[in-house]
């Protein structure tokens, strides 16, 4: 097995342009796992963590309802955003700047065959993360993602959640609000969910939070929490 996870920051980069680069990296161990299959003898299949940033950007997942997108077109224009409908799992979400994004693309066979146990292995390097800045975060039953005041009136998401596997390769990811404008989740019903808010580390903590410190920190509770052997930064 493979445990090590080659990491690529992608800076700020077009929406579709980063799902078609995540496809192709999704296609290519899909592939190997195939030929491997078929007598390809010892094969080792790559795992990828890519970061990025979108401009704005609205993105609906196969299951979303269209109607928890409150801009028409000529909206759309005027705030400078786009949307896609694409096929990972959940609702509607926003990327934008200010907010990290990550895309794990793993051979979940390098690690365990366990959707459930990906989903909540990802939500906890959120939590922890957060907690080193003094947010206390958890999970909401039945709702992928990290809260804050679960159970109570002032409910918030501030990291949201979407994946999609393909034999056991995963893609998508996460959106974690640092620095994000929460007035562009205005324009949607988040994740599907009516009258709950949105927050971001900067709401929280009422300052700017550095970027490339959080990401570090994401890392390295991704990397304790998966038992990635090394980071491979590319």
């Amino acid at each position: 097995m493979n445990k090590k996870v080659r990491v690529s920051d992608l800076g700020k980069k077009d929406y579709k342009e980063t799902w078609d680069y995540q496809t192709s990296l999704l296609d290519e161990i899909v592939s190997l796992k195939r030929e491997k299959r078929n007598g390809g003898g010892e094969i080792e299949t790559p795992n990828y963590f890519l970061f990025v940033e979108h401009p704005h950007v609205y993105t609906l997942g196969k299951s979303g309802d269209i109607n928890n997108l409150l801009l028409n077109e000529e909206k759309l224009k005027e705030k400078e955003a786009t949307f896609y409908k694409i096929n990972r799992g959940g609702d509607i979400t926003y990327h934008g700047p200010g907010q990290i994004v990550g895309y794990p693309i793993l051979d979940l066979e390098n690690f365990f065959t366990d959707i459930h146990k990906y989903l909540r292995l990802l939500e906890e390097s959120i939590i922890l993360t957060i907690a080193e800045y003094g947010i206390k975060a958890e999970r909401s039953e039945g709702e992928t993602g990290v809260w804050l005041d679960v159970g109570t009136p002032f409910a918030r998401k501030i990291c949201a959640m979407g994946i999609r596997a393909s034999r056991w390769v995963t893609m998508h990811g996460f959106a974690l609000n640092v620095n994000a404008n929460l007035g562009y989740f205005d324009n949607i019903i988040p994740c599907g969910i009516r009258g709950k808010a949105v927050t971001s580390m900067e709401a929280e903590l009422g300052r700017k939070i550095p970027e490339e410190e959080v990401k570090e920190k994401i890392l390295k509770h991704f990397k304790d929490l998966f038992e990635v052997e090394e980071f491979i930064k590319v």
